[in-house]
């Protein structure tokens, strides 16, 4: 009985953090559908173009809220596909605090925010340059459509609550799900799985850990580096694909699913790719600087 408290404790504990940055992206909506409604989509195109760069910034503060509203932002045609997958990128949470109260050196702390941040802005832009993401505001009135809720009759604010609500609700039960299905597992067993395929697909198994929409990813992974389970490619893998529930409102709100499984692919191999690609610079770097000695 204790145990399954602990689970429903824990999942209200990640997802009620989380009810403020919906019920902001949400009155955004509202406001964007209300005063560009009648008004040239070209506007809001404009403001666009620097989407990423902006995204990528804003993920790089300690926080998985971003990726929360960016892709509630994103599902309604606010924001483009590189801004939302930049955000996603660059989302740093626990992985701070973990490595803080480990009193890790603060710039290796930084070094990594930034790596996430510079690769979130320069592929945000690339997926731009070749995916062409329409903007508007119209699809609010498809989401009102799909919950049933009768939003023209409220104001702003209460509309966007009502959404808002309705979004924390299904996250709250998925997150009581994958806490379940983590606990059942066992932290041990995921570990002998990464101990059992210390090579090449280490990072392809970091990285799917990462995608997992729950605190317990950016944890568990950022803990097994400090353990010296892992390689620096291998934690780079896993939060680079680590955004928290972003995944999970994407998945939710955005009824395009060829884009849905795009963004998610986009992410998944990026951080396969830049984790073999960091631990084979530093291979490199070390045995250079070895040679020299």
């Amino acid at each position: 009985m204790l145990f399954l408290l602990d689970i429903l404790i824990d999942g209200i504990k990640d997802t009620f953090q989380l009810f403020p940055y919906l019920l902001v992206s949400f009155i955004i909506l509202e406001y964007l559908e209300k005063r560009f409604h009648h008004k040239n989509k070209e506007i809001l195109k404009k403001r666009t173009k620097i989407g990423p760069l902006i995204g990528g910034i804003l993920g790089g503060f300690p926080q998985c809220g971003f990726s929360t509203m960016a892709a509630n932002l994103f599902s309604n045609h606010v924001i483009t596909m590189g801004s939302v997958i930049a955000i996603f990128l660059a989302t740093s949470d626990e992985m701070l605090f973990i490595m803080l109260s480990k009193k890790i050196d603060i710039f290796f702390i930084l070094k990594i925010i930034g790596f996430k941040v510079l690769v979130g802005i320069l592929v945000g832009f690339l997926v731009d340059l070749f995916y062409n993401s329409e903007t508007g505001t119209e699809s609010i009135h498809e989401e009102c459509e799909k919950d049933h809720c009768n939003c023209s009759k409220d104001g702003i604010f209460l509309s966007g609550f009502k959404h808002a609500l309705k979004i924390t609700v299904f996250i709250l039960i998925m997150n009581i799900l994958i806490n379940f299905g983590i606990s059942f597992i066992g932290e041990d067993t995921i570990k002998k799985i990464f101990l059992q395929q210390a090579n090449i697909f280490s990072y392809f198994i970091s990285s799917f850990i990462g995608l997992i929409p729950n605190c317990f990813s950016s944890i568990f992974i950022t803990e097994l580096y400090l353990s010296h389970f892992i390689s620096l490619g291998v934690l780079i893998s896993g939060l680079l694909t680590g955004s928290g529930v972003g995944i999970l409102v994407l998945f939710r709100s955005n009824k395009n699913l060829k884009e849905n499984i795009m963004i998610l692919s986009i992410i998944y191999f990026i951080g396969v790719i830049l984790g073999i690609i960091v631990d084979l610079l530093f291979n490199f770097s070390f045995l250079f600087i070895h040679e020299m000695i």
